[in-house]
């Protein structure tokens, strides 16, 4: 289980724009993520260090699909509240457990990116994105490892933290930690949390540049 990417809406000034602002932050060029058919989104891929990435996205606001799909109505939420942090991301290599915590099922996600590739995974926990972004989902990567959008270009940038909105031993409890040690997820990544009720959500994500730290 490791922390596989981080979510971002676009705003107002629209997908590739914000993709662009992000990118010079961090010093990423943007590289285009093609279309979810499933879920009415596309979306533009920021590649990271370590095998992660950042994604933006938006709603294909003309697609049923984003009307009707967990996916894609978190997405046009978060665009409607001007855009932002939607979710951070969980990559396990068994879906399982966590559908028998959760008690439902998994279901098949796909992209079709502009460089040929028909990316598939599975997918649980989105519903929780749609109102709250403090709690991640998960994925099972069903495509081979080369074919991972943080290979899309290599990466200097890197995912060094989250700041959540919520208690830690939910966040615990929805990973499945039960009575692991501190520390014993994502070690190399650092977690703050923020006591406020109303805004269960990822406030904001720190990234290692070769320019110092960034956080967004």
């Amino acid at each position: 289980m490791r922390i596989d990417h981080v979510s971002y809406a676009a705003g107002p000034e629209g997908l590739q724009e914000t993709a662009e602002r992000l990118g010079e932050q961090l010093g990423v060029s943007p590289v285009d993520g093609g279309v979810h058919p499933r879920f009415g989104t596309r979306n533009v891929i920021l590649p990271l260090a370590e095998q992660r990435y950042l994604e933006v996205v938006v709603a294909c606001l003309d697609h049923p699909a984003s009307d009707k799909a967990p996916f894609g109505q978190a997405v046009k939420a978060r665009s409607a509240r001007g855009g932002g942090w939607m979710a951070w991301v969980v990559a396990v290599d068994d879906l399982g457990p966590v559908e028998e915590r959760l008690g439902r099922g998994s279901v098949e996600g796909n992209r079709h990116t502009p460089q040929g590739i028909d990316l598939r995974w599975r997918q649980i926990g989105v519903k929780n994105v749609i109102d709250n972004g403090n709690l991640p989902f998960f994925v099972r990567w069903e495509s081979p490892a080369q074919d991972h959008p943080s290979q899309l270009a290599e990466s200097r940038a890197r995912l060094a933290g989250l700041t959540i909105g919520g208690e830690p031993p939910i966040v615990r409890a929805w990973l499945g930690l039960g009575d692991a040690p501190e520390g014993a997820f994502e070690s190399q990544v650092e977690f703050g949390f923020v006591e406020d009720d109303a805004c269960p959500c990822l406030y904001e994500v720190t990234f290692e540049t070769p320019e110092g730290r960034v956080v967004v």
